[in-house]
């Protein structure tokens, strides 16, 4: 897990400049209002007073959860554990909401399996990061063992470096997990300090009972935990490998100065533990939307984060990613391309 240890946060002094430019733009000063601080922020991540967004995609990681697969899980998710595989292979056939989402707004999709219990065979639109059919029940011990997250988080690296490589400099990130909701509301639990019960929502729409079966089941498993309070140990013990794998991906993002794109509840999830290790890669992040996922105040309020928007979205996949990505062009657009005070002869406001 060195990767985490090389990340640095944007270098401030280009903001004054930037801002400078903002307010030299033919209209009142802030007038744009979050879309003039996300055209900074990007400044500030790019280093340039004319930033770039280029071929940008969405990352969507999947992986099962053993404990969905253990009679002690019946009832954390209102839908069967097959449901993961079978969604994966609508991301592959380009029928989900993400893919119709991404190409609306211009965005690619590359889809790992991170851990999911189905042999998709050789799929070349498939980038395979498998490193089991879904992680241990955490009813018994951890979910993952410190050999099997550590290569997640790799493999998330891994995956972000290639799209890098092919020119990519913003990107943003979805999950597909039957179960991650509970692993992300734990997570949350443990590494924002909340009470639990603030953290537990309905995931894929549990009724008034199954959501007090969840909240039951996730407080015996709390109350019981004994190990370690660290952000990996806690990722080990209730994550899953498409959680690790995200976690691993958003750190190698911001060591290559790429803009991220933070989707809900399960995608900040992995942050948490992204951020816990490397707290400097916070300033890369745009968080796309507040998820209807009651734990998702809980994650924003830890992390002081002000979401693009609130469309009452609780579905993940990125689509809250997808939805936000035409902010961010149009902000980048504003600064390079809008005439200045200058440039189109307009005069400026009257000094007091």
């Amino acid at each position: 897990m060195n990767i985490a240890l090389n990340v640095e946060a944007p270098d401030p002094r280009l903001a004054a400049q930037l801002q400078a430019k903002l307010d030299g733009k033919t209209k009142p000063p802030g007038s744009l209002g979050r879309l003039e601080q996300l055209a900074l922020q990007i400044g500030l991540i790019q280093g340039s007073l004319s930033p770039m967004l280029a071929h940008p995609h969405v990352l969507v990681c999947a992986g099962d959860h053993g404990a969905l697969a253990d009679p002690r899980g019946r009832g954390l998710s209102a839908f069967p554990q097959a449901v993961t595989w079978q969604m994966v292979e609508n991301f592959l056939a380009g029928g989900a909401a993400i893919n119709v989402l991404a190409r609306a707004s211009g965005m690619s999709l590359t889809i790992a399996d991170a851990g999911v219990a189905h042999d998709f065979g050789t799929r070349q639109e498939l980038f395979d990061a498998k490193l089991a059919p879904g992680t241990a029940s955490w009813f018994d011990g951890p979910a993952m063992s410190a050999i099997q997250c550590a290569q997640a988080i790799d493999n998330g690296a891994a995956v972000v470096r290639l799209l890098h490589g092919k020119g990519c400099n913003a990107i943003g990130f979805g999950e597909m997990g039957i179960g991650n909701t509970a692993s992300a509301a734990l997570l949350t639990h443990f590494i924002c300090g909340a009470p639990l019960d603030d953290c537990v929502g309905r995931g894929t729409g549990l009724d008034d009972a199954g959501l007090a079966r969840k909240r039951a089941t996730l407080h015996r498993l709390a109350a019981d935990y004994r190990g370690a309070r660290d952000a990996a140990a806690l990722l080990a013990q209730f994550g899953g490998f498409e959680i690790a794998m995200l976690a691993g991906a958003m750190l190698a993002a911001a060591q290559l100065r790429m803009v991220l794109l933070i989707d809900g509840f399960i995608v900040t999830a992995a942050l948490l533990v992204a951020h816990a290790m490397a707290p400097a890669m916070l300033p890369y992040c745009v968080f796309s939307h507040r998820s209807q996922e009651s734990g998702h105040a809980v994650q924003l309020d830890h992390l002081q984060a002000r979401p693009l928007l609130d469309l009452g979205l609780r579905l993940g996949e990125g689509t809250g990613a997808a939805l936000a990505w035409p902010l961010l062009r149009a902000a980048v657009a504003m600064l390079n391309d809008m005439a200045s005070f200058e440039q189109a002869g307009v005069a400026t406001r009257d000094a007091p």
